[in-house]
């Protein structure tokens, strides 16, 4: 790992966000660096959104702060890719300069969709779209890709092949990622670390040690999975169990407590 590697691309200390009387973010601490693909999984309601938007500028804090690379791109579950515009123009929508058509086209044989650089939105498949939507954030080399919940709409076997698109993308332009998904599975074969978020705090943070990347035969896959089930306070049925009755601690102690 190069120096530049090592050093945080997002540092977040004490965060904050409040709404109305409801503190949805309590004294939240976490770091990405550049490279790292980071999966954030909790409970509906949790604050993985809030978070999120925060990262990306959509939103301002209510206390701490936030240091995160100007360069960055968020992929939504919905494409919003605009209906009027061919698929090239959405790529590079915003962008200016005589190469935009090209940079369109390489971006978009990336994804493998060359072939699709002309067409209109409206004929492409769900999967498709997505990947355009990936595109659009790729052309534009962030160095920080935040990701929200992309693949949710996805049948599974687009979401199986979006995973090796996602992986081999983001080795090949080594953003910071932050993944915000529901899916354990996913979360636990695309990062290098899945965090536990349980309300509005990082409650576990864990390192991903698989063999080989997307590998569920893999033992360390199996006992992250149930690890992870555990924390979110569910079973292997689907059963609710009980999450621990003691308060979790702030995020920034995790933080500081991680090797």
């Amino acid at each position: 790992m190069s120096t530049t590697d090592s050093e945080p691309a997002v540092r977040v200390r004490g965060l904050v966000r409040r709404f109305g009387t409801r503190t949805v973010l309590h004294d939240l601490g976490l770091d990405v660096r550049r490279g790292e693909f980071v999966a954030l999984i909790g409970k509906s309601g949790c604050g993985k959104t809030t978070l999120l938007r925060l990262l990306a500028g959509l939103d301002a804090p209510d206390g701490g702060t936030i240091t995160a690379p100007p360069e960055r791109m968020v992929v939504f579950q919905e494409h919003r890719l605009l209906p009027w515009r061919r698929v090239w123009r959405n790529v590079v929508i915003g962008l200016r300069g005589a190469r935009a058509r090209d940079d369109a086209a390489r971006a978009l044989a990336e994804v493998g969709l060359e072939q699709h650089l002309d067409s209109w939105p409206a004929t492409l498949s769900g999967g498709e779209a997505q990947r355009v939507a990936l595109a659009r954030a790729l052309v534009r080399e962030p160095k920080l890709l935040l990701l929200d919940e992309p693949f949710a709409a996805l049948d599974a076997l687009t979401r199986i092949r979006m995973h090796a698109l996602v992986r081999r993308l983001v080795a090949a332009h080594r953003p910071a990622v932050l993944l915000v998904t529901h899916d354990v599975d996913e979360a636990v074969l695309l990062a290098d670390r899945v965090v536990v978020m349980r309300d509005g705090l990082l409650a576990a943070d864990h390192r991903v040690d698989l063999a080989t990347t997307g590998d569920r035969s893999d033992p360390e896959f199996t006992r992250l999975r149930e690890t992870l089930l555990t924390e979110l306070g569910v079973t292997e049925t689907g059963e609710q169990i009980p999450t621990p009755a003691e308060p979790a601690p702030s995020s920034t102690e995790l933080h500081r407590a991680a090797p």
